[in-house]
């Protein structure tokens, strides 16, 4: 690799990291190109030379940035708990710690609303990341006719109580919606035949 392109590479990821930091605290729409590029340590001209567009950019890193979080999720909990992962990343995502990170890791709970407004393409890269997530999160399930339709309940269970937990956070609801969320997961992951 010469010297021009490991520069470029570096570029492209530092535009990446500066997008997925301003994606978490500000969401989309809140966020330009200027200060994506200002967070890299570079000038707004050379974004073209990375992007084609702010849509671009903001597709990539919404895909980057929910993956990363989904994989370190799914690998902490097969490492923790190698006879029943998929217990381990419910209890992992509903916790009060994950609720009340400073940085969240995960956008999906934050940018969801904001995806569904702005349709595509932000719609068509969360909908593939999601399709991965369920498959992921399915084979960490016993073999049965219901695996796929437990994953998504649990997925959107999942999503749903954690963006609910955050909104009314400090709260004894919120707490409510974390622990009530917990434990109807693991009664659906644990049923047999559900």
């Amino acid at each position: 690799m010469t010297q021009k392109t490991e520069q470029k590479q570096k570029s492209h990821d530092a535009i990446l990291a500066s997008a997925a930091t301003l994606l978490l605290e500000r969401g989309i729409q809140a966020s330009s190109i200027m200060d994506v590029m200002k967070g890299a340590g570079l000038t707004v001209g050379g974004f073209y030379g990375h992007f084609d567009s702010k849509e671009h950019l903001f597709t990539e890193t919404l895909r980057s940035t929910a993956r990363t979080a989904w994989n370190a999720l799914l690998r902490k909990a097969k490492e923790d708990a190698p006879e029943a992962p998929a217990l381990k990343v419910l209890e992992r995502y509903l916790s009060r710690k994950h609720r009340d990170a400073v940085t969240p890791t995960c956008p999906l709970p934050s940018i969801t609303a904001e995806v569904s407004r702005a349709g595509e393409p932000y719609r068509g890269g969360l909908e593939a990341e999601l399709q991965e997530f369920v498959r992921s999160y399915a084979e960490l399930l016993p073999s049965g006719a219901r695996r796929r339709e437990k994953a998504l309940a649990a997925i959107a269970l999942m999503y749903g109580a954690l963006s609910l937990a955050r909104a009314v956070r400090g709260t004894k609801l919120g707490d409510e919606f974390l622990d009530a969320a917990r434990k109807l997961g693991a009664e659906l992951l644990t049923k047999e035949g559900a």
